[in-house]
Order: C-alpha cells, then sequence, then structure tokens
C-alpha cells in the first residue's frame, strides 16, 4: 500500500500579466508570458503560474491544451520560444546537476529497466543522488523505506519485466521520489492503479507535502483526483490559462446558483435559486413533514470543467504573427 512513516468567461488575455508580489521565499515556480511556437502555431501562448512552496497545484486541460508543453519546459526538457521560467529559483533550461537533484519526475511512460530486478534498479538510481545529500535532506531515500512507501516491499526481488502495470506504474512512481525531491512533477501518476491504490496514493502526497514540504505539480484527467489532492486547480485550453483556484472556488464560479430538489407526494420537484439555505427554510416551514429526498446541489468540478472547455473548443492558440 502507498503509504507514509472558473469563471466560464473565457481569459482573453493576450500579454503576460505580473504576478502580484508576495511575502516569504520564492515560490517553487515562477512563470511568466511562456510561449511555446510549433510551426505557425503556439503551443503556449503567454502562461503565468506561479507556485509557492509546499502546493499541490493540478493543471487540467483537454488534449493538445499545452498541459505537456508547459512541463516539458518547466522540467527543462524544452527551451520557450518566449517568457521566462524560475523553478527553485533557477532558469531550468541551463540549470546544473545539483537543480536536477532537487527535482523529481515521473512520466506518462517511460523505457523501463525490463532486467533488472526493483530493489537492485531503485538502489542504482538512488546512487546518483548521493552526492547531493545534506544533513536537511538526505539523499537517498532508503531503499526499503521508499518501497515499502509505495507498495512494492512485496516484489523487491522481482524483475521488472514480471510486474503487473500497476506495479510498474508504482515503481514509476518510487523512481521519481528516489531523490526525495523538492519538487515533484506528476504525469498521470494514477494511471492504471487500482481504487485501493488510487486512495493510498493520494494519502502518499498528502503526506509528502505535509511531512517533507514537497511542492506536487501534476496533471491528470481525473477530476476526482484533482478535486482530493489540488490546494488549487489550473485550467489550461488552447495553450493559455483560462482558470485557476481552489477545486471549491471554481465550482462556485461556474454557476452563481444552486438545485434544490424534493419530493412530495411521489412528486419529483426542482428549483434553482441564488440562495439555497432560506429557499430550503421556507421549503420545510410550508410543506414539514410532507417533505422527502431533499437535496441541494452546487456547481461541481465536472461542471466548472466542462463548461469552461466547452466555451473554447472553437479557440484555438494564436497564429504567429507573419513576418
Amino acid at each position: 500500500m502507498l503509504r507514509m512513516s472558473l469563471p466560464v468567461t473565457p481569459d482573453v488575455r493576450t500579454e503576460p500579466q505580473g504576478h502580484p508580489a508576495h511575502a516569504g521565499p520564492p515560490p517553487a515556480v515562477d512563470a511568466r508570458g511562456l510561449r511555446m511556437r510549433y510551426g505557425s502555431r503556439y503551443a503556449l501562448d503567454g502562461v503565468d503560474l506561479r507556485i509557492d512552496r509546499g502546493e499541490v497545484v493540478v493543471i487540467l486541460g483537454p488534449n493538445g491544451a499545452g498541459k505537456t508543453t508547459l512541463i516539458e519546459i518547466l522540467e527543462g526538457i524544452r527551451h520557450p520560444s518566449a517568457g521566462t521560467a524560475q523553478v527553485l529559483g533557477q532558469d531550468p533550461w541551463h540549470a546544473d546537476d545539483a537543480w536536477r537533484a532537487r527535482v523529481g519526475v515521473v512520466l506518462q511512460s517511460w523505457r523501463d529497466h525490463a532486467k533488472w530486478r526493483v530493489r537492485d534498479l531503485l538502489h542504482h538510481l538512488g546512487s546518483f543522488y548521493a552526492p547531493w545529500s545534506s544533513t536537511e535532506r538526505r539523499r537517498p531515500v532508503d531503499t526499503d523505506e521508499l518501497l515499502g512507501l509505495v507498495g512494492l516491499a512485496a516484489a523487491a526481488d522481482q524483475r521488472v519485466a514480471t510486474l503487473s502495470g500497476g506495479m510498474r506504474r508504482r515503481l514509476d512512481v518510487a523512481i521519481g521520489l528516489v531523490g526525495r525531491p523538492e519538487l515533484l512533477f506528476l504525469d498521470e501518476p494514477t494511471a492504471g492503479f487500482d481504487p485501493e491504490a488510487r486512495r493510498d496514493f493520494h494519502e502518499m502526497i498528502h503526506g509528502l507535502t505535509d511531512l517533507e514540504g514537497m511542492t506536487v505539480l501534476l496533471t491528470t484527467h481525473d477530476l476526482a483526483e484533482a478535486e482530493r489532492l489540488a490546494d488549487r486547480i489550473v485550467i489550461l485550453a488552447s495553450g493559455r490559462v483560462r482558470a485557476e483556484g481552489s477545486p471549491d472556488a471554481l465550482s462556485r464560479q461556474a454557476s452563481a446558483s444552486s438545485e434544490v430538489r424534493w419530493t412530495i407526494d411521489g412528486q419529483r420537484q426542482v428549483h434553482a435559486t441564488i440562495d439555497a439555505v432560506p429557499f430550503v427554510q421556507q421549503l420545510l416551514a410550508a410543506h414539514g413533514d410532507a417533505l422527502t429526498d431533499l437535496e441541494v446541489r452546487r456547481a461541481s468540478l465536472e461542471d466548472a470543467y466542462l463548461t469552461l472547455v466547452r466555451d473554447q473548443e472553437a479557440t484555438q492558440p494564436g497564429e504567429v504573427p507573419a513576418a
């Protein structure tokens, strides 16, 4: 087991906006005006993103929204066409090995070392982090501790090729954690997990942020996962940040009204209201014991996301200006 000891109106900004001043230590991620050009199109079209230390931020968006491109820029895999990024205080494109030792990456898929045994592989990869160990942050994580953390202790002596898909995904997570990163990038981390493993993974992420102060940036298509994990959600569409906020705030912005449903004498009734509390009080006062199956439903994160994405379906990243 994985355990550990909107506004619906499109954001039409075309130029990067400055971030407000923040007190305290510098953020884990501070990206401004990021653009990425592919041919005649922009996959990213002026993205600003700030992530504070210890935050769990989830990026949502349809396929082609620019999520992977954004993550790869922040990981130092791609260089943006325009804009700047500071990750753990450095430009990731020019960052050194000491910086890379502070970052963990869990890719959506990777070509694993099929002939290695699980424990041996983690021990080997962990050895690369030892030169950057300190009294404040010991690196790497002890191999047996890590195996227990991700639920692979029983499979420690198995060859990677013999692992199930879900177990291989646990190994992916272990590889991302082996260097005890300060910032962890997770790309669809629970793909292939069964419900119990997914729940345990969520508990592990909360543990990492609470106990180790780790910052997490995660992409997923699972809205329930986003709602459970995220301190803040960022929604990308057509290469731009269209909305961001807590899951609850995005849900509230999606609809100002709540839907009240109730049954009287077997007849189902529905009413939309801006303020559900006084309406429900009046309903109870008027109908008393005759009222059954009372339900108050506010817009969900799924409602907010689908409304926003639907509104952006016709919007594409900006054309590259003609020379």
